[in-house]
């Protein structure tokens, strides 16, 4: 092997080692499913209380706390969304490397 596609093929592995997410990151995504699914299933069953819930005889502090409580609880949701998102500049970034280096 010559030493010039030695030298391509540790730069290609060295980029594709540190533009993928670890795989510590994906093991534990798969082991916080079971959680993920019972949390989600209650944010749900509460949203669905707070919907049918007449809202106008609350006091001030009431809707307050109510209002505190579904920001927190849209925090939980966004929280549970875990996923991998590259933008279109960083897949034409790696498109014309790999172009590049093979």
């Amino acid at each position: 092997m010559k030493l010039t596609s030695f030298l391509k093929v540790l730069t290609l592995a060295s980029i594709i080692s540190f533009s993928v997410p670890s795989s510590a990151i994906a093991a534990d995504a798969v082991r916080d499913t079971t959680g993920s699914v019972e949390v989600y299933s209650k944010i749900v069953t509460r949203l669905s209380e707070i919907q049918s819930m007449d809202k106008n005889n609350l006091s001030a502090s009431e809707k307050k706390s109510l209002k505190k409580e579904l920001k927190d609880m849209k925090k939980a949701a966004d929280g549970l969304n875990r996923g991998v998102y590259l933008s279109v500049g960083a897949i034409i970034i790696i498109i014309l490397l790999l172009i590049l280096i093979l």
